[in-house]
């Protein structure tokens, strides 16, 4: 909301692509195409491809490169698009990272090590060698529930010293720490948990990297415009209004698989296919994401 922060180098609404594939489970790059105009029609300046809800982890490089090159060619002219080319193994990271490059992706969405679960000192080494490998500015991935280690504000503040190192997912939820960040450093912040993207901003967040923005993004598109607007009434109105419809996508089953999921009832995808370990949502599940949609303002969107 400050001046430098007028046109963030990645939109302020980018939402984490799902990757959608065929019956047979391969990727379907003619669906990838269309859902991207789709997001960027209604008002994504942004789109992240090939990241977790992209299901990149269950994705051969080949599949990732294709992916990458289908959405460059569909919408690359018109927004900012963040490759997920992030792994717990910094070589592969490297490797994915340079074929974002070389497909004409504008930026990198590098997550926190996971699984391994590095020291900070480990942390700060994995982001650095990938920072000096690309010509590309790197968005920070901090997320926690899924890596097994958060970055510390110690790190975030060390990292931001890098040039290449601009931006921060932040899927922390400790806004306090946030707000320690935005004020002693020049990374722009984008709220990485959909329900918190009114909070964030309010402490100098420049916008959302969403799921649930797959599912209603032109009112996405309204909370943030009215948030940078400084217009906290109507921001207000519309979180509240989008409330049940995050927690429709967001609570029940993976983003990835509620997403899916929601996109079929719209009509908007031919089916909802996801790639093991992900399964459809159960019965159980498909009615309660049923019932928080119902009354949602998207109601009148779907077919059940």
């Amino acid at each position: 909301m400050t001046a430098h922060h007028d046109k963030p180098l990645f939109g302020t609404l980018l939402t984490a692509m799902v990757t959608p594939f065929k019956d047979d489970g391969s990727v379907d790059l003619a669906a990838t195409e269309a859902l991207a105009v789709r997001l960027v029609d209604q008002g994504c300046d942004g789109l992240v491809v090939g990241g977790t809800t992209g299901e990149y982890s269950t994705m051969t490089d080949n599949e990732h490169e294709a992916v990458f090159r289908t959405v460059k060619d569909a919408v690359g002219d018109h927004v900012a698009l963040v490759a997920g080319a992030g792994s717990n193994d910094t070589q592969h990271t490297l490797h994915l990272s340079a074929q974002a490059q070389k497909a004409g992706m504008d930026g990198l969405l590098i997550v926190t090590p996971y699984y391994n679960k590095p020291t900070q000192t480990g942390v700060v080494a994995h982001f650095e060698t990938v920072a000096d490998s690309v010509e590309l500015p790197i968005m920070l991935y901090d997320i926690p529930g899924r890596t097994g280690i958060p970055l510390s504000v110690d790190t975030l503040i060390r990292l931001a010293e890098h040039e290449k190192i601009v931006a921060v997912k932040d899927a922390k939820a400790n806004l306090a720490e946030g707000m320690r960040v935005i004020t002693e450093t020049d990374l722009l912040y984008y709220s990485g948990d959909d329900g918190l993207t009114l909070p964030w901003m309010s402490i100098g967040a420049v916008g959302l990297v969403g799921v649930t923005s797959h599912v209603d993004t032109p009112r996405f598109r309204r909370l943030i415009d009215a948030m940078r607007a400084e217009d906290l009434h109507e921001a207000l109105q519309i979180a509240h209004e989008l409330e049940p419809v995050v927690r429709a996508t967001m609570t029940h089953v993976p983003g990835a698989v509620a997403a899916k999921q929601i996109l079929h009832w719209q009509g908007a995808l031919q089916n909802h296919r996801v790639r093991l370990p992900y399964v459809d949502a159960t019965d159980t599940e498909l009615a309660a994401i049923k019932a928080d949609l119902e009354g949602s303002v998207v109601s009148e969107t779907l077919q059940f």
